[in-house]
């Protein structure tokens, strides 16, 4: 089976940093796009950032210019480094990685079981 393992959430003053990673085992065959994704209460979960394996990044607007995100291949790991966050921030963040568990096979989509992230303001 394969496991995507997050850390780094947390409470934080607004206008703090946090950093958040995730990291995929078990059988990978490959690991394709990966990403980030925060779903508030009462809202739809919404992607925040995402990074091809060539590294190729896109972000969501309300993001863009705070948030970085990496990955280190070798480790089959994702990162997200958040900067000046706000109040609205606040949700459980989610990891997503598409993954192909045997050579030739298609990629199927995996998720974090995700962290809290609280901005106090």
């Amino acid at each position: 089976q394969v496991q995507l393992v997050e850390s780094g959430g947390g409470l934080v003053q607004a206008g703090g940093s946090l950093r958040l990673s995730c990291a995929a085992s078990g059988d990978i065959f490959s690991l394709n796009d990966m990403g980030w994704y925060r779903q508030a209460p009462g809202k739809q979960r919404e992607l925040v950032a995402g990074i091809t394996p060539g590294g190729t990044r896109n972000y969501a607007d309300s993001v863009k210019g705070r948030f970085t995100i990496s990955r280190d291949n070798a480790k089959n790991t994702v990162y997200l480094q958040m900067n000046s966050l706000k109040p609205e921030d606040t949700a459980v963040y989610y990891c997503n990685a598409k993954i192909v568990r045997a050579i030739g096979g298609l990629p199927s989509n995996y998720w974090g079981q995700g962290t809290q992230v609280t901005v106090s303001s």
